[in-house]
């Protein structure tokens, strides 16, 4: 790893790192946020957070107010980045915001040339918490958030590795991508036609389809001025599939509030308060 920066914040340490990614075949950033708690000889749980289309490690981290929070309830964030990086990276063709750089969605691609980098769900799941965990002071307790894609990521990745979180939250989730625009450019272009392998990376389905030993709590917050609400988002497909499958999810609707990060900062000490029940 090589230290980018390194900020002082609410008496914790905000830095950034870079690193060559096995996986994703190129140099990936990850920030990470230290509560003041390391200082002391503490080793602390952590929560992953997973921004949206268009962002990287620094949105989440610059705009959504949760240092505070964070150093009060001893907790790390862990924020990689949204996608690979970097020239030789495959991106869209004219350049949409909605497929390629900044666009992972959190899988792994099998359709070329996009299968070389963009495998991100084995990033997230296997390399990141690999070397975050050396060489850093975690205790091994770790939960799973994030925003848009970012919460589509979350639910996917902790409904298949339950036993590696102890709770999820998302805000504002693309919960049924394979019935939604973004989803389907993405999941064609990165996991090509046959659709039924893209059922695994959709978390409706994943809630309609399995059975879970271990139920982590989930915790969703949505707006209800999102623009993206009926066309992307869809999260009461989600609730359903929950319901029926004895499946508790706090969701919360929240009018006036939209997909925004003013949206996320209203209430993102909430969410750290719901994971600080479980990583403690």
């Amino acid at each position: 790893m090589e230290l980018i920066s390194e900020n002082k914040v609410f008496g914790g340490w905000h830095k950034r790192y870079k690193h060559t990614s096995i996986v994703n075949n190129c140099v990936m950033t990850f920030a990470v946020f230290l509560p003041e708690q390391v200082a002391s000889g503490e080793r602390v749980p952590s929560l992953y957070w997973l921004s949206g289309l268009t962002c990287s490690d620094e949105n989440f981290m610059q705009k959504a107010g949760v240092f505070e929070y964070a150093n009060e309830h001893g907790i790390a964030i862990i924020a990689p980045d949204t996608s690979p990086r970097g020239e030789d990276v495959a991106d869209d063709s004219v350049g949409a915001y909605d497929f390629g750089l900044g666009a992972g969605f959190y899988i792994n691609a099998t359709q070329a040339p996009f299968s070389r980098h963009y495998n991100m769900y084995e990033y997230i799941t296997k390399e990141l918490p690999a070397l975050i965990e050396a060489n850093f002071p975690l205790n091994g307790k770790k939960s799973i958030s994030g925003h848009s894609m970012g919460g589509h990521g979350a639910l996917v990745i902790g409904l298949r590795n339950s036993q590696d979180y102890e709770s999820i939250s998302a805000f504002s989730p693309i919960v049924n991508p394979i019935n939604c625009p973004w989803g389907q450019k993405a999941f064609k272009g990165y996991l090509g036609g046959d659709t039924a392998t893209w059922n695994e990376y959709d978390a409706t389905i994943l809630m309609q389809t399995s059975s879970y030993e271990r139920k982590l709590p989930i915790k969703i917050d949505q707006g209800a001025a999102d623009q993206f609400l009926e066309s992307q988002l869809k999260p009461e497909n989600f609730v359903k599939a929950a319901s029926a499958n004895n499946f508790e999810v706090d969701y919360q609707n929240h009018e006036g509030y939209d997909h925004s990060y003013f949206f996320i900062s209203s209430f993102i000490e909430h969410h750290i308060e719901f994971h600080a029940n479980f990583l403690k």
